[in-house]
Parts: C-alpha cells; structure tokens; sequence
C-alpha cells in the first residue's frame, strides 16, 4: 500500500533523513521505533508533504504521492495524527469531528463513539478541556471521519497514563482488524511490539534495522544500542 523508497529530507539546509525506506502492506500494523529526535516524525512528515522530501520517492497504492499535499493525500484515503494532537480547542468534541466528515461509506461519528465510547459520553464538551487521553482519542477519531485507508500515527501513547495506553492499543487493534493499515511511529517499544507486526528501527536519519517483532526481539544488539531495551 506505502512504499517510501530512498528519501532524503531537509529542515533548511540540515540533512535529516538519509535513504530512508519503509512499506506498509494492506492491513498491516508498521512499527518505526526509535528515540527521541532519531527522525520519526520527520519521516511521517514527508510522508504526509508537510516536510516534503528532496531525493527518492513515495507511492500510494501505485501512485506517486511525492509532495504532495497534505489536504490533497487525506482526499485519497492517508490521515495523519501528529504527535502533538492539534485539537480546535474552543470547538466541542462533535465539531472537531464534524468539520472533516467527508460524508459517504465507512466512518462516521456513530462509529467513532462505538470505538471511543469515552468520547461519546464527552461530545458536547470543549475540546481544550480534555485531559490528553482523551485528545489522543480525538484526534484519531477525527482523522477517521475521512475514511482513511492508511493512517500514520506520530507518538500515539506519548505523555499517557499505562491504563489509558492500554485502552488505546486495543483501539489500534481493532483498527487494523477494520482493515486500516498503520505506520506507527513510537518510543515506547513495549507497548508498540503487542501491535505492530513488523518493525523499523531508526537512529540519526537513517534505518539501522528492519525486520519482524520476533526478530527484533532476538537482536539484543540493536534493542541495546538504538532502544535501550
């Protein structure tokens, strides 16, 4: 479905990505793994054509989507959760939702209760007074509405409590088990190994290992060095 082949990128005239290459298949949970700074974010980045990449090339689903725009890659089914959640803080839970419904099959708010019944319970409230928990929920929830087949999550348990971490790696599951593939970017490598079935690791720009959970968990070596498990 994502084939993410040789990028380099660019902040100015520092070099932040070097090669990178990444896939995600149809149905699949992606884990890009990594410490803070490693270029998680900036590979989502130009991923999504907000940090668009100057070498190599990015497909969707056969097509190349190399910077591209943003709105342009959400119309054709990628959303995006950044890492720092980006709610419309004086708009209720509902609004949020409502100002990105695309309307016709798959997402609605409806569903988006049924899979955050938390935020169902909440909707008329402000979405500025919501803990972080439930800004995470919602900022998921909100790129659902766009009917997505591939959604990118940037640091999804970041800042949150393990009994809401919890919660949401069941959300994630049944996400995949709904049929969106996930590239999930995460620090957090013990809970991002229960819902990823393949992993990327990146230090410094550049992919150091690529493989299946099973075996990253076998390479000590790179858990030790670029994850300090």
């Amino acid at each position: 479905m994502l084939v993410v082949n040789g990028i380099d990128t660019y902040y100015g005239l520092s070099h932040i990505l070097f090669g990178v290459s990444i896939t995600v298949n149809r149905g699949e949970v992606v884990g890009l793994l990594g410490r803070n700074g490693a270029g998680k974010s900036t590979t989502m980045r130009s991923i999504m054509g907000l940090t668009p990449p100057k070498e190599g090339s990015i497909s969707f689903n056969n097509e190349d989507i190399t910077g591209r725009k943003p709105y342009q890659l959400f119309r054709k089914g990628i959303a995006y959760v950044p890492d720092d959640r980006r709610v419309f803080a004086d708009l209720s839970v509902d609004d949020n939702l409502e100002i990105v419904f695309r309307g016709g099959p798959g997402w609605d708010k409806e569903r988006v209760y049924g899979l955050f019944p938390a935020l169902g319970d909440i909707k008329t409230r402000r979405a500025g007074n919501l803990s972080g928990g439930e800004q995470q929920m919602l900022t998921i929830a909100r790129g659902l509405m766009g009917g997505p087949k591939l959604l990118l999550l940037d640091e999804p348990t970041e800042g949150l409590a393990p009994l809401i971490v919890r919660e949401l790696e069941g959300q994630i599951l049944k996400l995949r088990d709904a049929g969106i593939s996930i590239l999930l970017s995460e620090q957090n490598v013990r809970s991002a190994l229960k819902m990823i079935s393949r992993a990327y690791v990146i230090d410094n720009g550049r992919i150091r290992f690529e493989g299946t959970v099973e075996e990253l968990e076998a390479d000590v070596e790179v858990k030790k060095k670029y994850l300090m498990v």
